[in-house]
This record gives structure tokens, C-alpha cells and sequence, in this order.
């Protein structure tokens, strides 16, 4: 089943220039899909246009089967969830509870239901702790993993990252790649993430590589690493992991996928010592 379905999707911010042209796509339910691109290629603008916070210029959004307009909009928000770039243009309250509140508190949740949720997915995001502390005094990964609580805390069906781990240090990417991962896994949730960092698309999916405001290639992350002349074209580079292997086949190298770091080290020696 589609979880959202983009077809001829077009878009332009000064009504001159597309900087989303003719996007087609769909995302399974229950995927992790991947959209990547280099700075201009249209994905975080795709991404706010599903979401709503665009209107398109033409083409159709359906998510869940109903088709993205003005008549649904509100009901669809209720579905979808987004965690922005920048977790501090999320926070709202003085305290994570009182953050994490916000949305239950816009759905009129009651006083004696909200402790539960808001608990329940503090532990989740692994943020039980810090509930009665200042936002400003967490870390970055910590900030977005506080959004990711407040959006869980609404029960979408569908997440979208929108470049949530560009603006973390090495030490808070990780933690949000791996929550995301969790969430996928753990929940079933259909991810969608918007990013740059070519190393998230290998644990997605599905991969979507924009260029130039258009769909350049989709298919699985395999898919487009065999690729390599095509992801070069579009400006993107392969994995380091796959780069390394690269690199140790040009040197008669052959390194097996399930190849045990004892291993590896073993052909390197066995190599320097030929040399």
C-alpha cells in the first residue's frame, strides 16, 4: 500500500523558475525512504511541499489515499509529522514537558491522559531524565530528539525528517540515525528523510536522488551505488565503506560483505607485504 504517491509534482517560489519540477514518486507504508540531493536539488522543498507548508503549483500529493487540498489539509497534518532542520525553531515551552505537551495540549488532550503520553515518549527518545529542563541547556541531538518526542506524541503514520541531522555534531548524528532506525523497525512507522549525508541512505529502503529540481535515479540504496558514474554525475559520492572497497579492488583486493575486521586486517598485511 502507498503511504504517499507524488506525481508530476511542480513548484516555484519567484513563479520564474521551478525549483521542483515534474516529481514523481511513490513511498511504500512502513518504508524508510531516503531522499538525497546536493544543496538546490529540490528535496527539502519537497518535503514541505507534502507536508503542506507549500502549496504546489501543480501536479498531486495523495497520502494515505487522500489526495493533499485545502478540504483535508488539517485531517492529513494529523497523520503526518515533521522534524525540521533546526530543533530549536520546535520549541515552544519553557521545560521538554512542556514541549513535548504542546501538540496533545492543540488536540485537547486531557490533564489526566497528557503525564502518561508525554512519559511514554520521553522514554522512548531516551529523554526521561530531562523533562523539567530548559531546552536551551540540551544539546543539539538532545533538542531533536525532544522534537521527535513531541511528533510521536500525536501518533502519525508518517514521519519526515527534513535534514534533522545536519546541524548536529559527529556524536548527535549518530544518535538520531540510530533513533530513526529504531523508529522504523521498532514502531513500523513509514520514514521519510530528507538529507545530504550519503551514509543514511544505506540503512534506508528505498532512495529517491533529485537533481536540478527533477527525480535523477529511485530504487533501493544498491541500486544506485552500482551506479557510481550516474551518482558522480549528480554530485553525489559513494559511502566511504564503498569507496574503501573500491579502492582495495583496484589493488587485487576482494573484501567479502560479511568479511570480520580480523579479516580485513589480514588481507591489508597480506597486501603490504606483496608491495
Amino acid at each position: 500500500m502507498k503511504a504517499v504517491e507524488v506525481k508530476d509534482l511542480t513548484f516555484s517560489y519567484d513563479q520564474e523558475t521551478n525549483a521542483v519540477e515534474g516529481v514523481t514518486f511513490s513511498v511504500e507504508k512502513g518504508t524508510y525512504t531516503t531522499i538525497i540531493g546536493h544543496n538546490g536539488s529540490g528535496k527539502s522543498t519537497v518535503a514541505k511541499l507534502i507536508t503542506g507548508l507549500l502549496e504546489k503549483k501543480s501536479g498531486s500529493i495523495v497520502i494515505d489515499g487522500l489526495e493533499l487540498n485545502e478540504d483535508n489539509l488539517r485531517e492529513l497534518r494529523n497523520r503526518i509529522g515533521i522534524v525540521f532542520q533546526n530543533p530549536d525553531n520546535q520549541f515552544i515551552g519553557s521545560t521538554v514537558r512542556d514541549d513535548i505537551a504542546f501538540g496533545l495540549e492543540n488536540h485537547c488532550v486531557e490533564q489526566s491522559e497528557m503525564d502518561g503520553i508525554i512519559e511514554e515518549f520521553a522514554a522512548k527518545v531516551r529523554m526521561s531524565d530531562y523533562l523539567n529542563h530548559e531546552p536551551t541547556r540540551l544539546s543539539g541531538g538532545q533538542k531533536q530528539r525532544v522534537a521527535i518526542a513531541g511528533v510521536l506524541a500525536m501518533h502519525p503514520d508518517i514521519i519526515v525528517f527534513d535534514e534533522a541531522t545536519s546541524m548536529l555534531d559527529p556524536q548527535g548524528k549518530e544518535e538520531i540515525k540510530k533513533l530513526i532506525n529504531e523508529l522504523h523497525h521498532d514502531r513500523g512507522l513509514t520514514i521519510l528523510s530528507i538529507t545530504h549525508d550519503i551514509e543514511e541512505v544505506t540503512a534506508g529502503d528505498y532512495v529517491i536522488a533529485m537533481n536540478r529540481g527533477k527525480v535523477a535515479v529511485c530504487g533501493t540504496p544498491e541500486e544506485l551505488f552500482r551506479d557510481t558514474d550516474r551518482l558522480k554525475s549528480i554530485g553525489l559520492q559513494l559511502p566511504f565503506a564503498l569507496q574503501f572497497e573500491e579502492e582495495l579492488a583496484k589493488q587485487g583486493v576482494k573484501i567479502s560483505r560479511n568479511i570480520t575486521m580480523e579479516g580485513l586486517v589480514e588481507e591489508l598485511c597480506r597486501l603490504n607485504s606483496n608491495m
